[in-house]
């Protein structure tokens, strides 16, 4: 395989992690809502984040993305392929990311907080300095599980007609005849992306405070 070929794959290759990073992010905002919602009392709160995750954890991605990209121009919203597709991404990956945080405040132990109330801490300092690092630090690897996996699944975007990496090696492939070449170097590409997230994931949990380096 010519070394032209690889660099259409590494330009691909940059939309696949840019849409991935910014769905993971949007994602996660997302699911800080999602999480406290939760975590109330009141069913009003509760009833809505539960049908979410249900819906988005439980249909294929690519049912989702299909759906987004069909639905959004019918009730008059028309949008580029690539925001239809960021839309889907972080829509799923906050249903997943939303249970995880959720997990990881219920994980928080209560004399913690009450001993934090006791001494005349405010809820939002309770939260900012006690139950969201606390959280974090215990979901910190189920997140960056999931920023991996959201990298892997955005090879679905395709169907909504965006050309990342897996699209390009498919239209390579088929103009160019070297199926095993192509598809091996951008599997060599996409092991690469995720390597690095996964070191770049370790070297962040272990500054994270309380975590033994």
């Amino acid at each position: 395989m010519s070394i032209k070929l690889f660099e259409l794959l590494l330009q691909a290759s940059i939309y696949t992690v840019t849409i991935s990073v910014v769905s993971i992010l949007i994602g996660f905002a997302i699911a800080i809502v999602i999480s406290a919602m939760l975590l109330s009392r009141q069913r009003l709160f509760m009833l809505p984040a539960q049908i979410f995750i249900s819906f988005f954890r439980g249909a294929p991605l690519l049912v989702q993305l299909l759906l987004i990209y069909n639905l959004l121009p019918v009730i008059g919203i028309n949008v580029p392929s690539i925001v239809a597709a960021v839309v889907g991404l972080s829509l799923c990956t906050a249903a997943y990311q939303a249970e995880n945080l959720r997990g990881g405040f219920a994980s928080v132990p209560v004399g913690l907080v009450e001993s934090a109330e006791m001494v005349g801490m405010t809820p939002i300092q309770i939260f900012r300095r006690i139950r969201a690092p606390i959280a974090l630090r215990l979901t910190f690897p189920a997140l960056v599980n999931e920023a991996i996996l959201i990298l892997k699944a955005s090879s679905l975007v395709s169907v909504v007609g965006i050309v990342e990496l897996t699209r390009m090696a498919q239209d390579l492939a088929g103009s160019t005849f070297l199926p095993l070449e192509i598809f091996a170097s951008a599997g060599l590409i996409y092991l690469i992306i995720n390597w690095i997230v996964a070191l770049a994931g370790g070297l962040i949990e272990r500054s994270l405070p309380g975590v033994p380096r």
